[in-house]
């Protein structure tokens, strides 16, 4: 069944994506989500109720990522004989969603599909492929796809397969099935977002103008998320005629709220061509608009945004009505010390990181390592080398990419033997997920090799292949920064396994 109303598809539209950051110089956010469930809150847990009498807290609170959810299910309903509401375990796949708990989640899904009393919908459908293409993979949904029967296939399952092509960039794939979509008739202006900010990310900007002008002859309407995709592409590319008629026209739309991104994102715009006075006044039409529940995402933006037009005291205006907040965020000090950075006032960002270091509530590695960069970028290695001695003497041991900072400083300003230390200490206190510097890491290679010490190349290549940092991504991109000689000599310690 395709619905048709657009009023229904507007006041759903933030459930299918989210509008796209336009908060910082690099703009867009990822906006691809699916349709989520029913946004009811979870009830509270009755005066004569444990959790444990709870389902949804049950399974919330079980943190074994690699272990089922599915026994909690099975003992709620099996052994204690408790019934299962289908609107509570959308609820309870909401939340592991939100925490991306992706797997935790698609077992519910599997699980639910296995009870025939449980009448699913597609949104059950919708939700599972968005699953599915998380946890297993882009081809396993697809497969999951071809078998959901067609009269099961709505625009919103239709819209779940386009997103999970646009997460993967696959313009292509993303295309044919918009053009499926437009020959059933189902067409929105929610498939319409996900393939105009799939263009914007990936810098097809002629094809976003080609659906603009698709949406104008269908007459689908322009909602807030359609302005903002469009803004921050004509910002991106200095399209600055285009980018203040389309102010105008949201302006004058009487159903499009103009809110403080709308003005950050126009003032990125005219800072990309110098324009600061306008930015300016952008900048100051957004904090008129910040609503008390958006602050701390709205100063942090303007406090890097004044630091890039150079207005010191605008910076620290804002940086104080944030203080006033009543808590302190590292997010927050992390933008006010890049501001900072970006003022070269060393002196003002160093009494920042001091108060933040009396003032934080929870440790963040980002902060400090922030410091350190930033000296390293000045060649003020002394200054960073105390910050991690410091950092030593309080029990907070500098993860890996500090000492990839670290040994980056280093090379960037010729003391390599320092870089191969700090460069092994990376690799050493490696993390999932943490990449070496390639860059770094190759100009250490090259010293050793170029200085005859074969014996500490060969050391440094067993390190990363023992700690499970020489991926094939890394081998690739090192062998196109190494010298001829290097290349040869690591490729002879790869093959020795």
């Amino acid at each position: 069944m395709m619905i048709k109303n657009n009023s229904i598809l507007r006041t759903t539209a933030s459930s299918f994506i989210s509008c796209p950051s336009s908060s910082s110089a690099s703009a867009l956010c990822k906006v691809f989500r699916v349709l989520l469930y029913s946004t009811q809150t979870q009830k509270q847990i009755p005066n004569n109720q444990t959790p444990d009498d709870n389902l949804f807290y049950r399974i919330v609170r079980f943190r074994e990522p690699r272990s089922s959810v599915v026994p909690i299910l099975q003992e709620w309903v099996d052994v204690e004989g408790r019934p299962v509401d289908i609107q509570d375990l959308h609820k309870i796949i909401k939340q592991l969603r939100k925490f991306r708990r992706y797997n935790h989640a698609l077992q519910i899904c599997q699980w639910m599909d296995a009870k025939p009393y449980l009448d699913l919908s597609y949104k059950d459908f919708s939700v599972k492929l968005d699953l599915i293409s998380k946890v297993h993979g882009l081809k396993k949904a697809e497969e999951y796809f071809n078998k959901i029967p067609s009269a099961s296939r709505v625009w919103q399952v239709y819209g779940a397969l386009l997103n999970c092509y646009a997460s993967a960039k696959l313009v292509n794939r993303a295309e044919e099935t918009l053009q499926t979509m437009r020959e059933l008739g189902y067409s929105s202006s929610l498939s319409y977002n996900v393939m105009m900010s799939l263009y914007s990310v990936t810098k097809n900007y002629e094809k976003l103008d080609l659906l603009i002008e698709e949406m104008d002859q269908k007459g689908i309407h322009f909602d807030k998320f359609v302005y903002c995709i469009i803004l921050n592409a004509y910002a991106k590319t200095s399209e600055i005629p285009k980018m203040e008629n389309l102010l105008l026209k949201m302006e004058a739309d009487p159903e499009v709220l103009v809110d403080w991104h709308a003005y950050t994102t126009i003032a990125n715009g005219y800072l990309k061509v110098g324009d600061t006075k306008k930015a300016l006044t952008c900048l100051k039409k957004s904090e008129f608009l910040i609503r008390p529940s958006q602050r701390k995402v709205a100063y942090e933006t303007l406090l890097t945004l004044y630091a890039t037009t150079g207005r010191k005291d605008d910076v620290y205006r804002v940086w104080n009505i944030y203080k006033d907040l009543g808590r302190f965020f590292n997010s927050g000090y992390l933008c006010i010390m890049s501001s900072l950075s970006k003022l070269d006032c060393i002196d003002d960002l160093e009494k920042i990181y001091e108060e933040w270091e009396t003032q934080h509530i929870s440790f963040d590695f980002q902060v400090p390592n922030l410091l350190i960069t930033i000296y390293c970028k000045k060649g003020l290695l002394t200054k960073a080398e105390t910050v991690i001695q410091k950092l030593i003497e309080i029990g907070n041991k500098p993860n890996a990419s500090t000492w990839s900072r670290m040994a980056l400083g280093y090379f960037k300003h010729n003391d390599m033997d320092k870089a191969v230390e700090a460069i092994k200490k990376a690799i050493l206190g490696g993390f999932p997920g943490w990449t070496v510097d390639t860059a770094t890491l190759s100009a250490c290679l090259d010293y050793l090799n170029s200085n005859g010490r074969l014996d500490e190349t060969e050391e440094m290549i067993k390190l990363l292949k023992t700690n499970g940092h020489l991926s094939e991504v890394v081998y690739k991109s090192l062998v196109k920064k190494l010298s001829k000689e290097s290349v040869t000599e690591i490729q002879k310690y790869v093959t020795s396994g």
